[in-house]
């Protein structure tokens, strides 16, 4: 799996929309979207920031593992 996926299930999971994690990130929607289909590479402070509001590990986010801690 990778992060385009990961970042998306875990936001489906918590059942927040895209607007409510491009609001946590300040980027527009359709910038957060691009996110996730992997039209735009999405920044690591992005990365860490989502890290930490999700409480899973980067390792877990960027899919070098499956466990969320």
């Amino acid at each position: 799996m990778n992060y385009r996926d990961r970042i998306r299930e875990l936001r489906e999971d918590h059942e927040y929309t895209q607007t409510h994690i491009a609001d946590l990130l300040h980027v527009g929607q359709k910038t957060y979207s691009d996110y996730e289909l992997g039209i735009t590479r999405i920044p690591v402070d992005s990365l860490i920031i989502l890290s930490k509001f999700y409480d899973v590990s980067m390792d877990y986010i960027c899919g070098l593992t499956n466990h969320k801690k």
